[in-house]
């Protein structure tokens, strides 16, 4: 027999044999290789990942607990100068005291089951009425618990059952490159979630508030998104939405959660809040400064201003001075040392390490000074030294 009709001749069984095999592996599970089952499932997850990427999950969690805001302020305008003029008065007889209505919208964080909100001061700030509407589509007027002018935040509370607080986060943990979603009512629209990524954290020195130590996001954070929640893909609260830098695009700010739930216990408890203080002003050790000091390999704040009669006066620290450490502790930047000051009680004691320069040529002086925590003035316009 020729070798291409011997190759015909075998060709079909072969083929119908494969085919039959293939045929059972599919209809048989039994019958397949042992990896098999593992690699086709690792190629269906790596296909269908992107296709199943949803923040729904983290959504729901949250959603229930941001609410929308209404505020509303009534403006009486003053009674023009002219009007009681006997040559004027006919013009000016129905313009008497006025009054007109100013309106705000923004939004808010349910954090307790008590019915205590978080958002910020300045949604609310001034208004004579506020009503807050619920996820649900319940709503409630809310009264003013406290505010703090500093970080620009408020505490509200409202009087309804079955409330949902949100889950708090940790926004220590939180790191940049992070993906967080910002949910809140812009322009009145209704709750809107936006998608965006942590851009920087510890953001400060932007002139919004006094107390800055912002979570900046390229989530979309518009007018009426004010005071509403950054949450992390598993809908915790990372942050209270505060602040956006006009005529660009990405750039929002928010209050880290941990900061906002200090306020808000502190506002509930004193009626304010409460940041420990030093009584100084400090700015970061620069090469520049270091050589004009007569330092060497040094890192620390250089102390720029003392406040008379408060905490770092009565225990001797002076303008030059550079703080290396608080209670053993390094000190990287400006913000990181007086915020953790912040964070204390007053009347705490603390030990400060400084450097104090001296005549040219001759070594800094190492001391360390038992300093006690003041509180923190609303108005730092007082006495430096």
């Amino acid at each position: 027999m020729r070798p291409s009709r011997l190759l015909s001749f075998f060709a079909w069984p072969v083929m119908i044999g494969l085919v039959a095999a293939l045929l059972l592996l599919i209809t048989v599970p039994e019958l397949r290789p042992a990896g098999w089952a593992s690699s086709t499932a690792a190629s269906n997850h790596h296909d269908n990942s992107f296709a199943n990427l949803s923040y729904a999950h983290a959504v729901d969690r949250a959603a229930a607990s941001v609410v929308n805001i209404y505020s509303r302020k009534v403006i009486e305008t003053r009674r023009h100068p002219l009007a009681d003029h006997p040559l004027y008065e006919k013009m000016f007889r129905n313009s008497g005291q006025q009054e007109r209505v100013k309106s705000a919208l923004g939004s808010g964080v349910i954090v307790s089951t008590e019915g205590y909100l978080l958002t910020n001061n300045h949604v609310i700030e001034g208004a004579d009425e506020i009503l807050v509407l619920l996820h649900d589509g319940r709503r409630a007027g809310a009264t003013i618990i406290g505010n703090d002018p500093g970080s620009d935040l408020a505490v509200l509370k409202i009087e309804l059952d079955n409330l949902t607080p949100i889950s708090i986060g940790n926004p220590n943990q939180a790191r940049v490159g992070d993906v967080v979603l910002a949910i809140g009512n812009p322009f009145g629209v209704g709750q809107t979630v936006t998608q965006g990524i942590i851009s920087a954290l510890s953001r400060y020195g932007l002139g919004i508030s006094s107390y800055e130590n912002y979570i900046q996001t390229d989530a979309a954070i518009n007018p009426g998104n004010s005071g509403g929640a950054l949450i992390d893909t598993h809908g915790n609260l990372l942050g209270i939405n505060a602040a956006i830098i006009f005529d660009t695009v990405g750039i929002g700010f928010a209050v880290p959660a941990d900061d906002a739930m200090k306020s808000l216990e502190d506002i509930i408890r004193y009626g304010r809040v409460v940041r420990g203080w030093l009584g100084l002003d400090a700015e970061r050790l620069t090469p520049a400064a270091i050589t004009a000091l007569g330092l060497k390999n040094v890192s620390g704040l250089r102390v720029t201003n003392v406040f008379l009669n408060n905490p770092a006066h009565i225990a001797g620290i002076r303008p030059n001075d550079v703080i290396t450490h608080i209670n053993g502790q390094p000190i990287g930047n400006e913000r990181q040392g007086l915020r953790e000051v912040a964070d204390l009680s007053p009347g705490t004691q603390v030990t400060v390490r400084i450097l104090r320069p001296h005549s040219q040529g001759s070594l800094p002086e190492e001391l360390e000074i038992e300093v006690t925590v003041g509180e923190r003035p609303d108005n730092l316009e007082v006495n430096r030294t």
